[in-house]
């Protein structure tokens, strides 16, 4: 590749945006918030990208889509959920390998392990910032609904990629 900076650059725009049209666009109604499909990107670009890219787009895309879409007072938890959620899938999902596939079972124990900091942070947040640990709690059961349906569209968009000989956009850092 001519320029390596350049096409770094570009893909983590096109992942910000990315994770901010499935985040802001697709929108469904939970106690505290909404659920979205922003996660299952980020955790895609956590198996594809690297994880610096895997932050910087999950972090970005998903506070856009919080300020953009009404709900600012989440946008700082959100940056620092969604840094975490890339962080541990990155982590996990190159445990001892170069080698990432959607197949392993490092990919999912990673996105299970993301998807459920996902659940407590977004619980804690919403503690914090209602002052209630009740009102907190009762998002639990619709994030975690939402970390299991971001897994299964994560492994459908995974899956196809795969097929399409999609292994790793960026290999060599």
């Amino acid at each position: 590749m001519k320029n390596n900076q350049t096409f770094k650059i570009c893909i983590t725009a096109v992942f910000i945006a990315l994770v901010y049209i499935a985040t802001a666009f697709i929108q469904i109604p939970i106690p505290l918030g909404y659920a979205h499909l922003g996660n299952s990107i980020i955790l895609l670009a956590s198996l594809l990208l690297t994880p610096r890219i895997a932050c910087i787009s999950g972090g970005i895309g998903s506070c856009m889509a919080d300020i953009l879409t009404g709900f600012p007072i989440w946008a700082v938890p959100t940056l620092i959920i969604k840094i975490g959620i890339a962080l541990i899938a990155s982590s996990i999902f190159s445990l001892g390998k170069k080698n990432r596939s959607i197949y392993s079972k490092r990919t999912f124990a990673g996105a299970a392990a993301s998807m459920i900091f996902m659940t407590a942070g977004y619980t804690v947040a919403g503690a914090i910032l209602y002052g209630s640990v009740a009102s907190g709690l009762s998002s639990a059961p619709g994030l975690f609904a939402e970390g299991v349906f971001n897994i299964i569209v994560f492994y459908a968009i995974g899956i196809i990629l795969d097929k399409a000989g999609i292994k790793r956009l960026i290999s060599q850092f």
